[in-house]
């Protein structure tokens, strides 16, 4: 009985630090937005962070676009940290969602922690080849976590989730052809933001289970 008291109260505790996680991560991205001295691709000189030209890539580079020392860089690797660490609980309790193990769920955690262990190499430059390596293991793990909730009759998370994966492509696509590159800065806040709020419904129905797990009527989503 204790035990479970235990691994109850310790699941609870990570479903609340994966949610504060995740709004500090949106907290210390808005200062480090705040802070970006300026430089788009499209418009070199103009001032501070454009949410429709800069990618929130530009906020963990040494420099600014504009030439200058980059005084978001600090605030911008601590978000990362934060929302990293927040994805890391939640995918950590997602298997307390189904009713049953299997390999899917096994290849749905692994490709999960790659991915977000690859992540963390943006702070050291390798832009391209991290995006490229980290999008693989996330797409394999996105599309594992939606097979499962599809399998648990989480209809609402499911679809939610394969929204997040269509623009997740659509995201790739034009980085990969470069075609309409114009408008992926724009596109990419908007894969985050969906992303975003796909992972605190993750969190809030997992908070939800954990607290009433013998409740047969705990309504999913």
């Amino acid at each position: 009985m204790k035990t479970k008291l235990v691994l109850k109260t310790y699941g609870l505790l990570l479903s609340f630090l994966s949610l504060l996680n995740i709004i500090l991560f949106i907290i210390f991205y808005v200062i480090a937005a705040k802070h970006y001295p300026g430089g788009s691709w499209l418009e070199p000189d103009i001032n501070g962070f454009s949410f429709w030209h800069n990618y929130l890539c530009d906020l963990l580079d040494i420099n600014a676009i504009n030439g200058k020392q980059n005084e978001a860089r600090l605030y911008a690797i601590v978000a990362l940290c934060f929302l990293c660490t927040g994805i890391l609980f939640i995918w950590s309790l997602l298997p307390k969602l189904f009713t049953t193990n299997n390999n899917i769920q096994k290849l749905m955690g692994g490709s999960g922690y790659l991915s977000l262990f690859s992540i963390l190499f943006l702070v050291l430059g390798y832009h391209d080849i991290v995006v490229r390596i980290a999008g693989i293991f996330g797409l394999v793990a996105f599309v594992t976590c939606c097979i499962e909730l599809y399998r648990t009759s989480y209809v609402k998370l499911f679809l939610l989730g394969v929204v997040c994966i269509i623009i997740f492509l659509c995201n790739y696509y034009i980085y990969e052809t470069g075609i309409t590159i114009h408008i992926l800065p724009f596109v990419q806040k908007i894969t985050f933001i969906l992303f975003i709020v796909w992972f605190i419904a993750l969190d809030l129905t997992l908070y939800q289970k954990i607290r009433h797990p013998d409740d047969t009527q705990n309504k999913k989503y």
